[in-house]
């Protein structure tokens, strides 16, 4: 049995943007035409991306810090964790796009995450687009990833839970 859309979800509604159904049935009608509102909040978007620096990261770490169910590691740990990466990188100006630079990735991106579903030996962090995983990161550890894999391309193994390249 297939999936069904509502009727809402098929662009009945005039609270759905019409647009996006109308472009996966690939049939645009002067209803589903982007209007200005639609065009002012796209343009809005993208000055967003400029103004963040997006086309510029290098890295997005996530990191499970701060678990809703604390099966991985102690929160507290997490939380300590979590405020040693946000300083660190604000302290060596990598969380930041130079005004200036043209250089396509000069800026690190973090997230902290509830919960990265490996629930062991965390707190756990990934680092996108290596598709690189760390397990046990610790203050300690979050510094040897900064200094050797962000700034000298070099995988921490001591702490490697998966590496795409090891597969």
């Amino acid at each position: 049995m297939g999936y069904q859309l509502k009727a809402e979800e098929r662009g009945a509604s005039r609270r759905t943007p019409p647009l996006i159904f109308s472009a996966l049935r690939g049939k645009p009608t002067k209803d589903t035409l982007p209007n200005n509102k639609f065009m002012n909040t796209l343009n809005t978007l993208q000055q967003t991306v400029t103004d963040l620096g997006i086309p510029k990261l290098r890295y997005h770490l996530f990191l499970c810090a701060t678990p809703t169910k604390p099966k991985c590691c102690d929160p507290v740990l997490g939380l300590e964790t979590w405020e040693y990466l946000k300083s660190r990188l604000r302290e060596l100006k990598l969380d930041q796009v130079a005004a200036d630079s043209t250089e396509e990735g000069s800026c690190i991106y973090r997230t902290k995450a509830d919960c990265l579903r490996v629930c062991q030996q965390g707190p756990i962090l990934v680092v996108y687009p290596d598709r690189i995983w760390y397990h046990s990161v610790t203050p300690m550890v979050i510094e040897r990833i900064i200094q050797e894999h962000l700034l000298q391309q070099q995988v921490v193994t001591e702490y490697l839970l998966y590496n795409p390249a090891d597969v």
